[in-house]
């Protein structure tokens, strides 16, 4: 059988913890910043985890990180 490819680009959005949970960036911080309350962006700085609807979906994309 032939190696499978990590999807370059969720290896760089995405990051394993050591229970093995997969961490990620919040959205909306790309534009139109000066709209957005403070307190909001404050929130968005921190990072979050991806939920289970979509972590099997994340898991196909980064094969061997796991």
């Amino acid at each position: 059988m032939p190696k499978l490819k990590t999807h370059r680009g969720a290896a760089k959005r995405f990051s394993v913890t050591g229970s093995g949970k997969i961490k990620r960036n919040k959205a909306y911080k790309g534009h139109l910043l000066t709209g957005k309350p403070s307190k909001r962006m404050r929130k968005l700085r921190k990072g979050g985890l991806v939920s289970d609807a979509q972590y099997d979906n994340v898991k196909k994309l980064l094969p061997y990180m796991f």
